[in-house]
């Protein structure tokens, strides 16, 4: 079970930058493999927040908190070589736009720091592959 934060003002901050090199807005999260690709480039560049439930056009469409979480733990875990370690916030939000909606949706901030040593992940050809992110893409490292 979790709890939400309820202050909207964290997302309100979030909707008010763009994505690059620290900010990464995803829809949802239906390939582990494709955001292990987002965590490993922001452990490996400058850390980062990837905001999930919120699509490119910053339209908060919502999300399902414990699915979504599921998938990034997973691919934190499963997918990125030595696993990266994040932390989560879920928040409710009831209010789009001055319009109060009903039912609430939900948002999931996952916060990846800066790592001290470099991250991959392994892609289906069983390759190591190091992500670092340059403006809002996160992209293979040149070896």
């Amino acid at each position: 079970m979790f709890v939400p934060n309820k202050n909207f003002d964290n997302i309100k901050d979030i909707l008010n930058q763009s994505e690059g090199i620290t900010l990464d807005f995803k829809l949802t999260i239906n390939d582990s493999l494709k955001i292990a690709k987002t965590l490993t480039a922001f452990a490996n560049t400058s850390g980062g927040t990837i905001a999930i439930g919120i699509n490119d056009q910053k339209k908060i469409l919502g999300i399902d908190p414990a699915e979504e979480l599921y998938m990034i733990e997973k691919a934190a875990l499963e997918c990125c070589i030595p696993p990266i370690e994040f932390k989560s916030e879920i928040f409710e939000v009831n209010y789009i736009d001055e319009e109060k909606i009903d039912p609430e949706v939900y948002v999931l901030l996952i916060h990846v720091n800066k790592s001290n040593v470099t991250h991959g992940v392994l892609n289906k050809e069983g390759k190591l592959i190091k992500y670092h992110r340059v403006h809002d893409k996160s992209i293979p490292a040149i070896s």
